[in-house]
């Protein structure tokens, strides 16, 4: 007989999000992300030019305080405050 208690409820590791290396994305790639972080998190502000923050965004970026993440799960990858 065997014990399956210590499997239920553990998460798919395939399913959990991840932190994608940045060198790894085109700058196409990363500009998109930056575009939807800019339009998603600044335009629902009221703020008159969203895209105005681009180019602090993408230094956020560059230097870490914003980061990749993917979620297989959802298909989907956005930029967020590292965890």
């Amino acid at each position: 007989m065997t014990d399956d208690t210590g499997k239920e409820g553990q998460p798919d590791p395939r399913q959990e999000k991840f932190q994608v290396d940045t060198g790894l994305l085109t700058e196409d790639q990363l500009d998109g992300l930056v575009d939807e972080y800019c339009t998603r998190y600044h335009g629902l502000n009221d703020t008159e030019n969203p895209m105005a923050e681009k180019n602090r965004v993408l230094a956020a970026v560059r230097r870490g305080d914003l980061v990749v993440w993917f979620d297989p799960a959802e298909n989907t990858a956005g930029l967020s405050p590292p965890e």
